[in-house]
């Protein structure tokens, strides 16, 4: 079943609340890199980011295994201004998986354009299920929507899962007979938990002609607070015409990089042995919390797939319902309440992510459990075994707590 035009959730959480949260320490070679920098000022850089940004950023996505040019690159403070720009360069509506990143359909609906959104599939990763995809496009342009673009995620928020290279590959082939451009959302792919098991491909090889890459640096390379996002576009002519409008939208935007931030970013983006050295060790620390969060939550009667990638999980606590309707737990909302009351920290129900809020549903993120302060994740981002941690021990009982407390009314 598609959905057209979802409302806004209704309620709103913490500032950044949308995101999941990495849970890392600043990473020293960041720090390092952007206080050389600051001596020389804060000038911005050119709309898109300058040639050092660009030039590093194209040869991440080589060691990825795509061909990659810096003119054919942007980057951009964070990816909403970055997507932003990209939804204003191209004409048409939009299609989105459900559930999607929560941070998504705002910017749809902040350029009026028509949403229709697509459930994904059981298997896992947020690209929709190919078949309802070309049904919602058909019924969207008979019912008068013009949708031309499709944002998915092969690794995705909310779920912390991955599509499935089959499923990904049926997805592109009905993109491609809908005439769609797709955005692909890869800000995970770095923070996959098995990298030698798990298989993650991007739309970029089926399509490369039809997919614009958007990655959201702070996932894994960079600290959240200071955002860096960059895109890679087809090696087309209408990539390149692509590439210049959103330059240009973000110069309207004011959406340009600090030459200080650039300039950590594009060492960050070199990838060397510190760099990459970093990227294991929170590749590690995510698997274990992962699984541990997972067997916490299943342990306290909801569901959930175990994540995958990321720094979160999906769980549905649709098994509990008739208990929780005692606390007056009924809906996602509700939920999304008494767990951020519980947990004291922000827990986004369902809703958020476009999904049924009559369902059960919430992200729980597991960088919190890392630890309140810098000392306490690097000590977890150091540990040859974090779970052995007191401060985390004491943070996955007291997850497993809050769902049981609130499935024998004890919250």
């Amino acid at each position: 079943m598609q959905r057209t035009s979802p409302p806004a959730p209704a309620g709103r959480l913490a500032r950044g609340a949308g995101r999941p949260d990495p849970g890392l320490p600043v990473p020293r070679y960041w720090a390092e890199r952007l206080s050389a920098g600051m001596p020389g000022g804060a000038a911005p850089e050119p709309p898109g980011g300058g040639e050092a940004v660009r030039t590093a950023a194209a040869g991440y996505w080589e060691r990825r295994g795509l061909a990659t040019t810096a003119a054919g690159t942007v980057a951009a403070p964070g990816a909403e201004p970055l997507l932003l720009a990209l939804l204003a360069a191209v004409d048409g509506d939009v299609v989105l998986a459900r559930p999607a990143a929560a941070w998504q359909a705002p910017l749809v609906r902040t350029l009026g354009r028509r949403m229709t959104t697509v459930q994904t599939p059981a298997v896992g990763g947020g690209a929709p299920d190919p078949f309802a995809l070309l049904e919602a496009v058909r019924r969207a342009r008979a019912e008068g929507a013009d949708p031309r673009v499709l944002l998915l995620a092969a690794a995705d928020d909310p779920s912390g899962t991955v599509t499935p290279p089959e499923l990904l590959h049926e997805v592109c082939e009905a993109a491609e007979q809908c005439g769609l451009l797709l955005v692909s959302d890869e800000t995970y792919a770095d923070t996959v938990h098995r990298p030698h098991e798990t298989v993650l491909l991007t739309p970029a090889e089926t399509l490369p002609g039809r997919t614009v890459v958007v990655t959201d640096l702070c996932a894994a390379l960079v600290p959240p607070s200071w955002p860096v996002a960059i895109a890679r576009f087809p090696s087309t002519t209408e990539g390149a015409r692509l590439r210049a409008a959103v330059a240009d939208h973000c110069a309207g935007l004011r959406a340009v990089l600090p030459e200080p931030v650039a300039a950590a970013a594009a060492l960050a983006l070199a990838e060397d042995d510190e760099v990459l050295a970093h990227l294991a060790a929170a590749s590690r620390l995510h698997a274990a919390l992962g699984a541990a969060a997972y067997r916490a939550v299943t342990r306290a009667g909801a569901l959930s797939r175990p994540p995958e990638a990321g720094f979160h999980l999906y769980a549905d606590l649709g098994p509990l319902r008739h208990v929780l309707a005692a606390a007056g737990v009924t809906d996602a909302p509700t939920l999304e309440t008494a767990l951020s009351t519980l947990l004291g920290r922000p827990v986004p129900g369902g809703h958020r992510f476009g999904d049924d809020p009559s369902a059960l549903h919430v992200r729980i993120d597991t960088g919190p459990l890392h630890g309140t302060d810098d000392v306490m994740r690097r000590a977890a981002l150091d540990a040859r075994d974090p779970l052995e941690l007191p401060h985390v021990a004491a943070a996955l009982s007291g997850l497993e707590a809050a769902i049981a407390d609130l499935s024998t009314g004890a919250a």
